[in-house]
């Protein structure tokens, strides 16, 4: 991350969330290795669930967040699989199950950002898009509403994006996975209701790993916060409250809903 600008996003929020707001609850994060999965992973424990902590590559990364999050005084464990997969998303909810007896929430945040010009797009690239953030989503939520059902309880919170409501010119694949994310949100809040509910966020550019590389070109990362109302891009923990906020009954009232997370720089819901 480019250090030098003047316009940096905050690190995290100096609040605490009560460890008794999601006290003994279990809670599945896809993708909990890194950026807004970790920071979820950790609320999760800070607030008193335990968690799993899914990783598809980055076992190391992932063991580490399992400890941060232990540090809460929770239990928690990492389980490689990867949610594009329906096979492994029934093997990870399945362990969590077998491990805590029950799952209550489900965040799913796995997700990639690869792209192209519409011209110039394979095949290869739509597939593996759509497939690691529409179809991982869908996996996912299928195997844990299996259990969710059963309990007559749960909470799914799923990470889309911004771009799937605006869209993103040379990331087709990326917006149209994001926007079916929203759709697919939208379709199961109300197919699962009353005893489950199901919400989104949709951040903006955030300061993860993932952008790296184009908020390493400083002018253009000054033009991204020039254009943000709030004056600087989103943190991982940003998001990670937000999530917390729909994943607890501080939002018991709210279902089918998404949250932008933008500072501002896109109005629309």
């Amino acid at each position: 991350m480019c250090c030098s600008l003047n316009f940096m996003s905050e690190k995290v929020v100096d609040k605490k969330i009560p460890n008794y707001l999601l006290s003994g609850k279990v809670a599945i994060v896809t993708g909990g290795s890194r950026g807004i999965g970790r920071a979820t992973a950790l609320r999760l424990a800070e607030a008193g669930a335990n968690v799993v902590v899914n990783y598809l590559q980055s076992k190391d990364e992932a063991e580490k967040v399992v400890e941060e999050c232990k540090a809460f005084g929770v239990e928690a464990f990492a389980v490689q699989a990867d949610v594009g997969k329906f096979a492994d998303a029934k093997r990870l909810t399945d362990e969590t199950v077998r491990k805590f007896g029950k799952v209550d929430i489900l965040v799913a945040n796995a997700g990639i950002w690869e792209g192209s010009p519409i011209n110039e797009m394979s095949e290869e690239i739509w597939d593996k898009v759509l497939d690691a953030n529409l179809k991982g989503t869908w996996t996912v939520c299928r195997t844990a509403t299996e259990y969710f059902k059963k309990q007559n309880s749960g909470n799914i919170v799923i990470v889309s994006s911004t771009a799937g409501q605006r869209g993103e010119a040379g990331y087709s694949n990326y917006a149209a996975s994001k926007g079916g994310q929203i759709s697919f949100t939208k379709a199961l809040s109300n197919e699962l209701a009353p005893t489950i509910r199901v919400n989104c966020v949709a951040p903006g550019w955030v300061d993860t790993s993932l952008n790296d590389e184009v908020f390493a070109d400083a002018s253009f990362f000054q033009r991204i916060v020039e254009a943000v109302p709030l004056k600087r891009v989103a943190t991982a923990d940003d998001v990670a409250l937000s999530i917390i906020f729909l994943a607890s009954d501080w939002s018991r009232h709210i279902t089918g809903e998404v949250i932008n997370i933008n500072g501002g720089a896109v109005l629309c819901g």
